[in-house]
């Protein structure tokens, strides 16, 4: 569904080329003040801008154009009054901008390999083409928003989370993300990333021993973020080429444990990290498919297969990595997870 939590519930709407997305967040406390600010900073990270010396600069030659140029606004419709909480469900809206529905025109009979086109027409027997619609990653703005709630929230806990982009591609050093990306979109392709996240001052006792442990909701909500392919928490894969002397008696245990045994956090700091894959809308990816059937025309029936309408490549605009603007969405999902948990224990 498109529903998340069970006392601090968010629920999405909205897609990618039509008048605006948002969210709807209940169990928000009366009396809250919104950091406003926060906020902006959150959705900048996203759009993959970052902030030096109190000056937006964009990061150019990593993330797609749109990303750049939306410059996200959040209009509060309820819940919120004077930047103060009162107590009712907050809905937002976060309105599209910079949305070119007519660049998808082509999608109208087509479908694009590495996408969710025909699973939701198969599904629901239509869909939105433009530009992916509800599967798009534009989407992830809103749990941006309601995530940066969440964490101003756990920040008065105590509880912090920081996420970072630690490998891209095979590099592994942050210097060259930059230039190894830039070159990526140049060439016409894209790349896939791993985003690690850590969150500090997380008491003992949130989680539960089955079907709640704490690593699962995280693993859940970090696998419904658009691109993300695998999960691992503590020394995760890697673990398999240890053997148990080996785990067991090294000095720093959260490295091994991530922070949570028999899914119930213990205390220490919880560390994890997502994989995202490359994205399938790349302009070599096209040129190949174009090259190799454009003359190939399926009928414009639904069952047809991978269609491609004419040698036109698609327009659009596409991350050469999206793992650079998924550091936030991952937070954001981190903060959204945690502020239930500990909401449930305070009910």
């Amino acid at each position: 569904m498109n529903t998340l939590g069970k006392n601090f519930v968010f629920t999405s709407f909205g897609e990618s080329h039509g008048r605006a997305i948002g969210g709807v967040l209940d169990g928000v406390p009366a009396g809250v003040h919104i950091d406003m600010d926060m906020i902006r900073q959150a959705l900048d990270r996203r759009a993959g801008r970052v902030k030096v010396k109190g000056e937006r600069l964009e990061v150019k030659g990593t993330v797609s154009p749109r990303a750049l140029r939306e410059g996200d606004e959040v209009e509060w419709l309820s819940g919120v009054m004077d930047g103060m909480t009162l107590g009712t469900p907050i809905a937002f809206i976060i309105r599209n901008k910079d949305a070119r529905p007519e660049d998808y025109e082509w999608l109208k009979h087509s479908y694009r390999i590495g996408h969710a086109d025909r699973t939701y027409q198969e599904k629901y027997g239509i869909r939105d083409h433009r530009g992916g619609g509800r599967a798009s990653a534009r989407e992830t703005a809103s749990r941006v928003v309601a995530g940066s709630v969440a964490q101003q929230l756990l920040k008065e806990k105590g509880v912090e989370i920081q996420a970072k982009l630690v490998q891209v591609g095979c590099e592994t050093n942050p210097a060259h993300f930059e230039e190894y990306i830039s070159n990526i979109r140049q060439e016409g392709d894209s790349i896939g990333g791993i985003v690690e996240c850590v969150i500090t001052g997380l008491p003992v006792g949130v989680g539960e021993p089955i079907f709640d442990k704490l690593q699962s909701h995280l693993a859940f909500a970090m696998m419904s973020i658009n691109g993300c392919k695998g999960f691992e928490y503590g020394s995760g894969f890697e673990g398999v080429n240890l053997k148990g002397s080996e785990m067991y008696l090294t000095e720093n245990q959260t490295l091994i444990s991530g922070g949570i045994a028999g899914g119930i956090s213990d205390g220490t700091p919880i560390v994890f990290r997502c994989v995202f894959k490359p994205t399938a809308s790349n302009r070599k990816t096209f040129e190949v498919l174009c090259s190799d059937i454009q003359k190939f025309r399926g009928s414009e029936d639904n069952n047809s297969k991978f269609l491609i309408q004419n040698s036109k490549l698609p327009l659009g605009r596409h991350d050469a990595c999206i793992a650079v603007r998924a550091v936030a969405v991952v937070e954001a999902m981190a903060a959204l997870v945690l502020q239930d948990f500990l909401s449930t224990l305070n009910s």
